[in-house]
């Protein structure tokens, strides 16, 4: 397949899956009738998945792609200010961010919010708190989040890490001391020696990398003390197999911090899907936070535990 012809095909796809998202129409009955004869394929071939957008720019760029029907951005960064010389006030030094949120990579915008401070929804009449609404703890945080709404193909939407260049997203993490962005993968991507690791057999697992040592240290102690498996993508034991997970890149946002340096957690599906009652749609994990049998509580409070230990030792002078 020749460039041009690779880049109409991916173009045919994008246009059915946000054509679908729009009305509702079957994905594979669009791709049927927006696919020219010419490009039929065997019924054995399997197409290789879309090139990647190599930056958010030419994502937003698409006039396929649609904001608020193929994919949103949500970010909140809360008004601080201090307007009395006999006084000193806080500021925010830690900001959440989700990058390939919504179904793109599962749960991390519900994450993002509950790490934030903030309710991933509620079902009607639970009383459970609304995203755009107050917090529900006590302590806050900036976030962003990129989020695929596509209903099916969200893949398409993903943008490495270091390629983002969202204004909204470097901002963000330029102007805090820490941040932590989370991210999704599988399992089997990882090549953990899993005659050793891990133990349980569980193949719930948070890989967590960033230039920022301290940080990286204080999630891996938090999330195993709270029941979960993370292993330090840098451990020695594991570090061979996990170099495109552990968040070195400089461009990374995770690390465009005040301090150049931050932290990541990439969770494999099987962990992710464990947090929710019904991890299988949007709606379902908005409705299903709060019926994991506490583990989304838990894994939440385990991360917002480290940036407090981290914090605590990055006073505002």
């Amino acid at each position: 397949m020749t460039p041009f012809e690779h880049s109409a095909s991916r173009r045919t796809i994008l246009t059915a899956l946000a054509a679908a998202a729009t009305t509702g129409a079957p994905v594979l009955g669009q791709l049927a009738a927006a696919t020219p004869a010419s490009a039929a394929l065997p019924s054995d071939v399997t197409l290789p998945d879309p090139i990647e957008y190599k930056s958010n720019t030419l994502l937003y760029q698409d006039t396929n792609l649609v904001e608020g029907t193929s994919y949103s951005r949500r970010y909140r960064r809360h008004q601080q200010f201090d307007l009395k010389m006999s006084q000193k006030y806080g500021f925010q030094r830690t900001a959440i961010l989700a990058l390939h949120g919504g179904g793109i990579e599962i749960g991390t915008s519900e994450l993002c919010l509950g790490i934030a401070g903030y309710s991933p929804g509620s079902a009607p009449g639970e009383g459970m708190g609304d995203p755009a609404g107050d917090p529900i703890l006590p302590t806050v945080h900036d976030y962003f989040m990129f989020e695929g709404l596509l209903s099916d193909g969200n893949s398409a939407l993903h943008v490495t890490s270091k390629n983002c260049d969202d204004h909204v997203a470097l901002a963000t993490a330029a102007s805090h001391l820490n941040v932590l962005s989370l991210h999704g993968c599988k399992f089997e991507q990882l090549n953990l020696p899993t005659a050793t690791y891990p133990p349980t057999g569980d193949l719930g697992v948070a890989v967590v990398g960033g230039l920022n040592a301290a940080f990286r240290a204080a999630l891996v102690t938090e999330i195993n003390s709270a029941g979960f498996q993370a292993v330090d993508a840098y451990d020695p034991r594991y570090s061979a197999t996990l170099g495109e997970f552990n968040g070195s890149h400089d461009k990374n946002p995770c690390n465009r911090t005040m301090l150049a340096m931050g932290a990541q957690l990439e969770l494999t599906t099987e962990l992710r899907k464990s947090l929710f009652g019904n991890p299988s749609s949007r709606g379902g994990r908005a409705e299903s936070w709060y019926k994991s049998g506490g583990r989304f509580e838990a894994f939440r409070d385990a991360c917002r535990r480290a940036i407090a230990t981290v914090e605590a030792g990055q006073p505002i002078l």
